[in-house]
């Protein structure tokens, strides 16, 4: 897969959606795209868990925790979890915990911030749903592309193997 998020930008800045500058790298992988699939949910963990144990089919769980600083929301367990699944990356609005193991897992994940505090498994979510943040509305089906530099959204595949 070889694309960079600026020269996408170039090439098509009219069909693009960019994220917000919020985010830090945790997973090995710096660069991931793929389609995605959304997962609104806040301060809880059972419904990503459960998500998270189906096929990913290759795609990006883009997760919606409403920006909580409070508690992380995903672990090193639940990152092998979508390894294990075929998920190609997470983008979390909100924090995970167990980031120096994340670091050396082969997936891409980026997120706000480390809490080492467990979520509640109890809560609901709402799943594949439009959800916003970071100045960009994620649709499921959409694409995401993110690098060192960013992540930016389209509705098209824009590369020729994501």
């Amino acid at each position: 897969m070889t694309f960079a998020t600026a020269d996408l930008f170039d090439h098509y800045a009219e069909q693009l959606q960019v994220c917000s500058p919020v985010f830090r790298d945790f997973g090995k992988e710096t660069r991931f795209c793929g389609p995605i699939r959304t997962l609104k949910v806040f301060e809880s963990f059972g419904i990503t868990k459960s998500t998270l144990a189906t096929d990913g089919e290759g795609h990006i769980l883009v997760i919606d925790g409403g920006g909580s600083l409070r508690c992380a929301m995903l672990g090193d367990k639940l990152v092998q979890l979508a390894i294990d699944h075929n998920w190609k990356g997470v983008v979390l609005n909100g924090c995970l915990r167990d980031s120096a193991a994340i670091s050396a897992l082969p997936i891409g994940i980026k997120a706000l911030n480390t809490n080492p505090t467990r979520p509640s498994l109890e809560g609901e979510g709402q799943l594949d749903i439009p959800i916003r943040f970071a100045d960009v509305t994620f649709h499921p089906g959409h694409f995401l592309y993110a690098d060192a530099d960013g992540i930016v959204v389209s509705e098209k595949n824009l590369t020729k193997s994501p």
